[in-house]
């Protein structure tokens, strides 16, 4: 029988330990900040946060993308306290609530939501945002298999998520180590993970899942923007094997042109090299977006269809414009190319993976974006095996 989720208010009563969360039983976050309700996991340390004032950043840094609980117990059943931060937007639907993936001994067979929360309603056409403080709430998974296994619990990819408390009917012991290569990457939001199903399913879990490694997710959504202070976390995180997916955020947001963006590359691989000299570091073009694979950015959303429940974005940039310099995603992919193939010849671990291996225009045929921009569920699923294959297995850039 699969574990069941049952309601805080009414479940049995049980002989409950209660075990601190602390950092060792956390995995794929950097930092672990102590909040006036328990603690806060953070994917970018608290010296990268303190140079950036920019809010899409802090929000997307806090929402633990590819963090998750990892521990060894006998219990049949546990629960986690959490307090989240759910963002809506006015005229829109509600948005899915956020998912807790229950993973024992690496197979999925639990999911669950926290209810109530706090909650940031968005208002995109006056750019304005309004914040309600909501109480905290309680998954509980049951019905576990008897025995010591190793339980993981996937926190939502897209809500702050601080942790409050672990109860489990059995006493908790940190994980032991398994040997496997931590693979460190770094991306836009299609790998902090969009539309996926939920935090396992997004991109780099699912081919992380498929490669036996262990993943450190810093992909920022919106925030993929060759930071100094990204690049130096990255150059600071132990990690064996490196990926970089660069180009679309710095189109979509109509950043810099060529010349800056090529000694921008080099500066955040150089970086990176400064503390990891000799791993394999894998640099990923953009994945196909046929709104920006030859018109520049800036992206905006379209409200047309917002009350319906569709978004989509739209480049507000002009085709026709030739500025010297101006950025498109098959720019971007062209000087990666050549960047890499220069670099290479001094340094025989750096790689090119061409994005379009991943998602180009056969997938766009059977797989569109749904809202021009981001993939859906089963594009990061197709995603994340390509991935895998392309990047793990005997030929690629981190064959074991």
């Amino acid at each position: 029988m699969p574990p069941q989720h049952e309601n805080h208010r009414d479940r049995p009563q049980r002989s409950w330990t209660t075990t601190p969360i602390t950092a060792d039983l956390l995995r794929g976050a950097l930092e672990l900040e102590r909040t006036e309700h328990g603690v806060l996991p953070h994917r970018l340390p608290a010296r990268a946060r303190a140079q950036c004032a920019d809010p899409q950043l802090a929000m997307v840094e806090s929402q633990p993308s590819g963090v998750r609980l990892v521990f060894r117990t006998r219990a049949t059943a546990v629960e986690l306290d959490a307090l989240r931060t759910k963002r809506s937007y006015v005229g829109a639907p509600p948005r899915p609530d956020g998912l807790y993936d229950l993973l024992v001994d690496g197979r999925l067979t639990g999911r669950a939501s926290v209810p109530d929360g706090n909650t940031i309603t968005i208002d995109m056409t006056a750019g304005t945002e309004e914040f309600r403080p909501g109480p905290p709430g309680t998954v509980t998974f049951t019905d576990l298999p008897a025995g010591l296994k190793t339980i993981e619990i996937w926190l939502p990819h897209n809500e702050t998520t601080e942790l409050l408390a672990l109860r489990t009917d059995a006493p908790v012991e940190p994980a032991p180590d398994r040997g496997r290569r931590v693979w460190l990457h770094h991306g836009s939001s299609i790998s902090h993970g969009s539309d996926a199903a939920g935090p396992t399913a997004i991109w780099p879990a699912h081919a992380a899942s498929l490669a036996g490694v262990e993943l450190i997710n810093l992909g920022l959504g919106g925030s993929a923007l060759l930071d100094p202070f990204t690049a130096r976390a990255m150059r600071d995180t132990p990690a064996d094997l490196i990926s970089v997916k660069i180009g679309i955020n710095l189109v979509n947001h109509d950043v810099m042109r060529l010349r800056a963006f090529t000694s921008a590359v080099h500066g955040f691989l150089d970086t990176i090299r400064d503390g990891h000299p000799t791993a394999p570091l894998l640099v990923v073009s953009p994945i196909l977006c046929p709104i920006h694979e030859d018109t520049p950015g800036p992206s905006a959303p379209d409200f047309t269809d917002l009350a319906e429940g569709r978004l989509r974005f739209r480049a507000m940039g002009d085709p026709e414009d030739l500025t010297p310099g101006k950025l498109t995603l098959r720019v971007i992919r062209d000087d990666l190319s050549a960047l890499v193939a220069r670099r290479a010849k001094d340094d025989p671990h750096l790689h090119y993976l061409d994005g379009l291996a991943l998602y180009g225009e056969s997938e766009a045929t059977t797989l569109p974006l749904p809202d021009g921009l981001h993939p859906d569920a089963e594009t990061h699923r197709h995603i994340g095996e390509r991935f895998a294959e392309l990047a793990f297995t005997a030929h690629g850039p981190f064959a074991p």
